[in-house]
């Protein structure tokens, strides 16, 4: 296999979710580190929406995470993250990407939507905490006893809940929740795909 090109931006949970499941796969792409306010045109010529994460391999190109993440697993996915086909596994997914993230941004920049207080976002995002908690009372990891692309692909999102207000989060009562992100924050895989290039 001709080497890929990731696109990426090191914070943003999207890409970093990207780089996880590439890293995770033993594959050999290049990783391009990209300021979003000079974004290269070599990755505009590939995806003039301009967002990061952006996958080229052999003259494909994939623009979405979750995409790129299912692209990795199917060359290489020794830990059985995909759950073997578990419907769980997207449906979990998708809840975060499109509920959740919602919540997350509201949340996070609370002044750019005065229309309600910021602990009102917060308290939205939290049913989906709340559903994590409970998911986490059955297992170590989200939908099994092992990590999965559920686990992977939510964590960098719940980080960044979690890092709004770090107190308020160390507080609340989800401690299955907070034990979970912090064996994620800690992992070997998390701190090698966030080591600064």
């Amino acid at each position: 296999m001709s080497e890929a090109l990731l696109y990426s931006f090191r914070r943003c949970p999207y890409a970093m979710r990207a780089r996880l499941a590439v890293r995770y796969s033993g594959l050999p792409v290049q990783i391009i580190e990209v300021s979003l306010k000079a974004k290269p045109a070599e990755m505009l010529a590939l995806s003039p929406k301009g967002t990061v994460p952006v996958l080229c391999v052999g003259g494909q190109v994939i623009e979405e995470s979750l995409d790129i993440m299912h692209w990795a697993l199917a060359q290489h996915d020794p830990d059985d993250w995909l759950l073997q086909g578990d419907p769980r596994v997207q449906e979990l997914i998708a809840e975060n990407d499109q509920v959740f993230k919602h919540h997350l941004n509201r949340y996070k920049y609370a002044e750019r939507y005065p229309e309600q207080p910021m602990e009102h976002y917060r308290a939205e995002g939290e049913v989906f905490l709340q559903k994590l908690e409970a998911l986490l009372a059955r297992n170590d990891y989200l939908l099994a006893e092992h990590l999965s692309l559920a686990d992977m692909a939510l964590a960098p999102f719940v980080r960044q809940f979690a890092h709004v207000d770090r107190e308020w989060f160390a507080c609340t009562p989800y401690h299955r929740l907070q034990t979970w992100l912090q064996r994620f924050l800690e992992s070997p895989l998390f701190v090698a795909v966030m080591a600064k290039p």
